[in-house]
């Protein structure tokens, strides 16, 4: 489902265009479309996902 945000009578497009940057990166399609930017094997998901992990687990409270 595409994103939208609907404009106010006389709102600047610049604060609808804030918005909508706010909007995709909660719903982390920014993020996703840099990732998918190049193939990136199995086997390099599953080395960063576990380097991610490692450092949640290691991080000092």
């Amino acid at each position: 489902m595409p994103s939208e945000v609907n404009t106010k009578k006389g709102e600047p497009i610049e604060k609808a265009l804030r918005r909508l940057k706010k909007k995709l990166d909660r719903e982390g399609v920014l993020r996703e479309l840099r990732n998918r930017r190049h193939y990136e094997k199995p086997s390099e998901i599953r080395r960063r996902e576990e380097k991610r992990i490692a450092k949640r687990i290691t991080k000092p409270s």
